[in-house]
């Protein structure tokens, strides 16, 4: 199946969690938001989350600065 990351076409096996796409990403363990077509996927839920095929997965990093 495919699904866009951060605006790129991966190829994901079917049943992919949200958690696993972070992992894939090689997100920092804190700070992390991921956003599933559009919603905030709350970080209790990455684990049972599913990205659907044809899905739309933004993760995102806080980046410190001013």
């Amino acid at each position: 199946m495919r699904a866009q990351v951060n605006g790129t076409t991966r190829e994901l096996t079917e049943g992919t969690s949200v958690a696993a796409v972070v992992e894939l990403m090689g997100a920092p363990e804190k700070g992390v938001a991921v956003a599933l077509d559009g919603a905030v996927v709350p970080r209790a839920l990455w684990d049972t989350t599913t990205v659907p095929d044809g899905g739309v997965v933004e993760v995102l990093t806080a980046v410190q600065g001013g």
